[in-house]
């Protein structure tokens, strides 16, 4: 049974993992460690926001669970520490699981958004309760699942959105650490991803060397968490096909 890491979503935690951990436990044993700051995860302490420091976070995680090498994914933040994970650590990472994700940085209006959103943070601006999830999903997301999603965002504290913002921020292109890598790679997305749309997607797949790409219909940016069977299903096959 192939290992499998996934990572949260921002501005989540593991939690959001919680409706497909049954499915996905046929074909795997599943890790879903807590971000740096979200939920259970270490405290920020004083370290520079840095998702190379949460990539060594999950590699911390990994060892402790016993887990010497896995397939790696992530949903939206978490795909980009899963990408650092491999930059860092690529003798660590057997397959990637990239989901609704990109692997190209920010542009110049994405850095202004995000710089502004950590300087609220910073007076303790955020936004909550259904505000911070109505963007992430799509027009028929259930009212249970938003929620559940905002129950999850509220309790993250304003430090760790600026923080998140900030690493997000800082990330590098990843698209050349894609392509270099000779490892399978699944990538999903929903068809009404907002944040990083199907094109993002496509853009990810023609630059790894061996990718499969599902797009999942009536979803938005959280497939985990909007459509669990829909996306269980995807990872449950790719994992049986090529593990």
């Amino acid at each position: 049974m192939e290992n499998l890491v996934l990572l949260h979503a921002f501005p989540l935690d593991s939690r959001m993992f919680d409706a497909v951990r049954a499915d996905l436990a046929v074909a795997s044993s599943l890790l879903t460690p807590d971000l740096r700051g979200f939920g259970s995860g270490p405290p920020l302490g004083a370290a520079d926001p840095d998702l190379g420091v949460l990539a060594d976070d999950v590699v911390a995680a990994m060892d402790e669970g016993g887990v010497d090498r896995a397939v790696v994914g992530g949903v939206s933040m978490g795909g980009y520490v899963a990408l650092a994970l491999l930059r860092r650590h690529p003798g660590r990472v057997t397959g990637l699981v990239l989901v609704d994700t990109r692997c190209g940085p920010d542009d110049a209006a994405a850095l202004e958004r995000r710089h502004g959103a950590a300087a609220r943070a910073d007076r303790g601006d955020i936004a909550s309760g259904l505000d911070a999830i109505a963007p992430l999903v799509a027009g028929g997301a259930s009212d249970e699942v938003r929620a559940g999603l905002a129950a999850i965002a509220g309790a993250v504290p304003p430090a760790t959105i600026a923080w998140a913002q900030r690493a997000m921020a800082a990330r590098p292109d990843s698209t050349d650490v894609l392509g270099r890598a000779r490892i399978p790679v699944l990538i999903v997305v929903g068809e009404q991803d907002a944040i990083t749309p199907p094109a993002a997607a496509r853009q990810m797949a023609s630059a790894a060397t061996d990718a499969e790409l599902v797009e999942l219909p009536g979803v938005g940016h959280l497939t985990p968490a909007e459509d669990p069977a829909a996306f269980a299903r995807a990872v449950v096959g790719w994992l049986s096909r090529r593990f």
